[in-house]
């Protein structure tokens, strides 16, 4: 590679999608790059429907606002917090013991029961459910078209994903960043520490506000920006891994806002692209030769997952 971005590149799902051969090739060169040197990429064009999206916005707005006695009705431990609710500073970066900032609701397969069961669903919202499996299943729609553009890029099977991804654990995650009214009584905490996703791509809707970062290959901190109807994604570890570190899981975190902000809230919903359980994340072959030997041992997806949920504070060990 003869040249190094600068910024996180904004690519044209349609390339890929209704264009020429040359075209489809031209995107999966753009996008295999950008997530081999910065991680991210910024897709406009991919088909998510916009009502669609603020009103499952709307639905967890109004979730959130709820008294706190309410939402930890859904809570459930023993799900370790792969559905349902996830009250305020249970989680934390890996390798932290400083919870971050905010609290989450985890929506998984709506048709399957999965290793962690069934979906949660808030009564006092009737629209909630609805909405979220539209989302779910329109976000994981649009992922598995990417992984079709990254195993090109990888030289492999253009479908090698489909069958290893298509109804696994992947979580979509509705986040509030809630207001922070004594900065003093949070002191070394953030509304979410520097880490790496566990999964295989994050696609994650216009949030509402700025202060997502990424930390460069150059060691420096820059942030991402896009507009309101793109997606930004970004690879995992567990892609990292598969890939040998060909593809690139880069650290980002998500700041607090300035002093004369710090009232108020931040919302976000990512989509966390996961593979079946059982899916084998060893290093693909031809990821591997005599300049970039094999980093990992192997290991499943569900072994991989149970580890890293340890590590971030919402499994038990």
């Amino acid at each position: 590679m003869t040249f190094t971005l600068s910024k996180v590149p904004t690519l044209d799902f349609n390339k890929f999608l209704n264009e020429t051969e040359i075209e489809k090739n031209n995107f999966v060169q753009e996008i295999g790059n950008s997530f081999n040197q910065t991680g991210f990429a910024i897709i406009k064009n991919h088909g998510l429907n916009k009502d669609l999206t603020n009103n499952l916005y709307n639905q967890t707005k109004k979730f959130f606002y709820m008294e706190d006695s309410i939402k930890k009705k859904y809570e459930i431990p023993e799900k370790n917090g792969q559905r349902g609710y996830v009250g305020k500073r249970k989680e934390h970066a890996k390798g932290s013991k400083v919870g971050d900032l905010k609290e989450f609701f985890h929506v998984g397969q709506p048709e399957s029961k999965g290793d962690y069961g069934s979906n949660v669903w808030p009564d006092e919202l009737p629209l909630f459910e609805q909405y979220a499996c539209e989302v779910y299943l329109q976000l994981e729609k649009i992922g598995l078209t990417i992984l079709r553009s990254i195993a090109l890029y990888l030289d492999i099977e253009e479908n090698y994903f489909f069958d290893k991804v298509k109804g696994g654990e992947s979580i979509m995650r509705a986040i509030h960043y809630f207001p922070i009214k004594n900065i003093n009584v949070e002191k070394n905490a953030v509304r979410a520490a520097a880490h790496g996703d566990i999964n295989f791509i994050t696609l994650l809707m216009g949030a509402s506000t700025e202060g997502l970062e990424i930390l460069t290959r150059n060691n420096e901190w820059i942030p991402i920006t896009s507009l309101a109807d793109h997606l930004v994604i970004n690879v995992g570890d567990m892609l990292e891994r598969l890939t040998n570190n060909k593809l690139k899981s880069t650290i980002h975190r998500v700041v607090n806002p300035k002093k004369k902000l710090l009232h108020t809230s931040r919302f976000s919903i990512p989509f966390f692209l996961h593979p079946k359980p059982d899916m084998d994340l060893s290093c693909l072959e031809n990821c591997i030769d005599e300049y970039n030997p094999k980093k990992y041992d192997d290991i499943n997806a569900r072994r991989f997952l149970e580890e890293r949920l340890e590590e971030i504070g919402l499994k038990s060990k």
